[in-house]
């Protein structure tokens, strides 16, 4: 009795564990075709992916360019009355990408300093209007500024012309913040290409290094103010329009040589106004003889060579984003 009581019960257990052995198979079952048809209908053939567009950039058909400035933006001693470097960069943005025109605005005015290119700003609708709709902005300034203060002091001892152009460029720094603000204002996104100060005299005295040092004080000045605001971009055409021709320095050397066989390594008033009235010659080949001081045309081709390589590398005027 006992033996088919266990037998039966043993039954009974077999057939309950197939039961649910049954149960967990045909779950399994289902989840496997369940998951087929949730990945077949979220996940698409190779063929139907989603492509995700990137935007592609293509060269402007019509760039503006707004330049704001001093003498050097006027265009002042080129002697083909051409605009100096505004001209000749017009010709090079559009040599180099052939589907662009480019419209210059020039603002450029002789003997502006930074807080006269600023008043003008603020008086004139024009230029806020033209500055709001440019595609990039080239500046000249500071060189008026130091010249001010240079010729109001050019007497003065060696130490202390460094220290008064030290105490100069903290009042620049100020006046240079205001017009750099007031530009941006007009025009948040444009980039800004802005010119370094030279030593129109350096090939006459390359002994005296007051004027040169003033010069770089001044440019770093320049530059120290230009990090505060984006896309703005220094042009440092120092080197280039001070030696001129004179690029070695060998070719360099001699003119020191020279400088102090004439000069005793001193700037004399009587010296200085010389070299200033010479209107022959000039012993560097990329100053103008009209005033040797301005460059002439060569120096702003030399010049907008150094600009339109500044521009290339930093060229969001040139494309726009489709």
């Amino acid at each position: 009795m006992y033996t088919a009581a266990f037998i039966y019960l043993k039954e009974g257990l077999f057939v309950k564990k197939k039961g649910w052995l049954a149960v967990i198979l045909i779950a399994i079952i289902l989840l496997g075709v369940g998951w087929g048809w949730y990945r077949q209908r979220t996940v698409r053939p190779a063929s139907q992916t989603v492509q995700v567009s990137r935007p592609r950039y293509v060269e402007r058909k019509h760039v503006k360019l707004v330049a704001l400035g001093d003498s050097l933006t006027h265009g002042q001693g080129d002697e083909t009355n051409n605009g100096g470097y505004v001209g000749i960069i017009k010709q090079k943005i559009e040599h180099r990408y052939r589907k662009t025109t480019v419209t210059t605005v020039n603002y450029g005015v002789s003997g502006d300093r930074s807080d006269q290119i600023l008043d003008r700003l603020n008086s004139q609708k024009q230029i806020r209007q033209d500055l709001k709709h440019a595609n990039v902005i080239t500046m000249t300034v500071g060189g008026n500024d130091l010249m001010q203060r240079l010729e109001a002091n050019a007497m003065d001892s060696p130490d202390q012309i460094n220290s008064e152009v030290k105490t100069a460029s903290r009042t620049y720094q100020k006046k240079l913040k205001k017009l750099f603000t007031a530009v941006r204002k007009q025009n948040p996104h444009a980039p800004i290409f802005v010119m370094s100060i030279y030593n129109p005299f350096y090939t006459y005295f390359p002994n005296v290094t007051t004027i040169s040092d003033a010069v770089s004080y001044w440019n770093k000045t320049t530059q120290q103010v230009m990090r505060n605001y984006s896309q703005m971009y220094f042009v440092d055409i120092n080197h280039l329009m001070s030696y001129g021709q004179y690029r070695t320095k060998a070719a360099r050397q001699q003119l020191v040589s020279a400088e102090n066989k004439a000069n005793q390594g001193k700037v004399s008033q009587t010296r200085l106004i010389r070299v200033m009235d010479d209107k022959d010659k000039n012993l560097n080949n990329y100053i103008s003889t009209e005033d040797n001081f301005h460059p002439n045309h060569t120096g702003y081709e030399h010049i907008a060579q150094r600009l339109f390589k500044a521009m290339v590398h930093h060229h969001s005027w040139e494309y726009v984003k489709r």
